[in-house]
């Protein structure tokens, strides 16, 4: 390559590496770029994580119960940026123990792992893009509330998966903490099973015991959609009887009668930070666009 491209085997190891520490012009870097291409090189990359000391591979773990449209944007954002540096995503799905994170260290070396919604795991409520009031999962949560409150609902319930979810106690504590700054009474919760006659008697038992609720916020919009349809077969007329709220909009929501009213978030921006923080690099600018809340019928 240095051959073809008329520079030095150091120019053309700058131009391949993106060294931002040499100061090379841009028609060097097409030529040797070029000449890269009319050969055919392709990076070894086992050589390459031997001289760096890690392979150019981030690993990022998402749970069980974490997936939807934030997760899906979140990735593409991460995705996007570790590709402009030059590195590869691989996402592992499923529950991940402390074993079998230290094994895929051990496989490839990565340059760094990621835990999906570390910071709501771990309950920091920062004031910026992590959990926090303004663009994290509490601000979202209070986003969702509000907008039941704003339409003369002060008795909420929240609507939860039945199975273990790690962000559950979580988004309770900010709903909890919502609430108490709108000054309505704290969210009671139940848990939707995802049997369809199962969920009836789960909603049906649940408003026997509360009657006082005129409005339910689901977990996401896959547990308000159980909602809806438990509501419909207990013959119950939303939002009339009964208002329905979802969260991180799915896009079924709009495909049912009544439609579902949710709050919509992308999360590229988050994904996009994730990946600078992990790199080491500045992540200055980086702001996502405020949650939305989808306005339909169902509220």
């Amino acid at each position: 390559m240095a051959a073809a491209s008329g520079v030095s085997r150091a120019t053309v190891s700058f131009v391949l590496n993106d060294d931002p520490r040499q100061t090379i012009s841009a028609a060097t870097r097409d030529r040797v770029k070029q000449a890269a291409r009319d050969l055919g090189y392709v990076p070894h990359g086992v050589a390459r994580a031997l001289r760096e000391g890690s392979s150019r591979v981030v690993v990022l773990n998402l749970d069980p119960g974490l997936e939807g449209h934030y997760a899906r944007s979140y990735v593409r954002g991460l995705d996007a940026e570790l590709a402009d540096h030059g590195l590869v995503l691989l996402v592992r799905h499923g529950r991940h123990t402390a074993r079998s994170t230290q094994q895929v260290l051990d496989a490839i070396s990565p340059r760094a792992v990621i835990r999906f919604g570390e910071t709501y795991l771990t309950g920091h409520e920062l004031d910026d893009s992590g959990g926090g009031w303004r663009d994290g999962l509490a601000a979202h949560a209070a986003l969702q509330l509000r907008h039941l409150v704003e339409h003369g609902h002060r008795r909420v319930a929240v609507a939860l998966p039945d199975s273990d979810t790690p962000l559950a106690a979580t988004r309770l504590r900010f709903t909890a903490q919502a609430a108490d700054t709108l000054g309505v009474p704290g969210p009671l919760s139940f848990g939707t099973p995802l049997d369809r006659a199962a969920c009836a008697s789960a909603v049906e038992e649940f408003l026997a015991g509360a009657p006082g609720v005129t409005a339910i916020a689901g977990f996401n919009d896959d547990v308000a959609l159980r909602v809806l349809t438990a509501l419909k077969d207990l013959g119950r007329e939303v939002p009339r009887d009964v208002a329905v709220i979802g969260f991180d909009d799915n896009g079924y929501g709009a495909y049912v009668s009544p439609a579902l009213t949710t709050v919509s978030v992308d999360a590229e921006a988050h994904g996009r930070l994730s990946a600078r923080l992990a790199l080491g690099l500045d992540a200055t600018g980086l702001r996502p666009p405020p949650a939305h809340v989808v306005v339909r019928d169902s509220v």
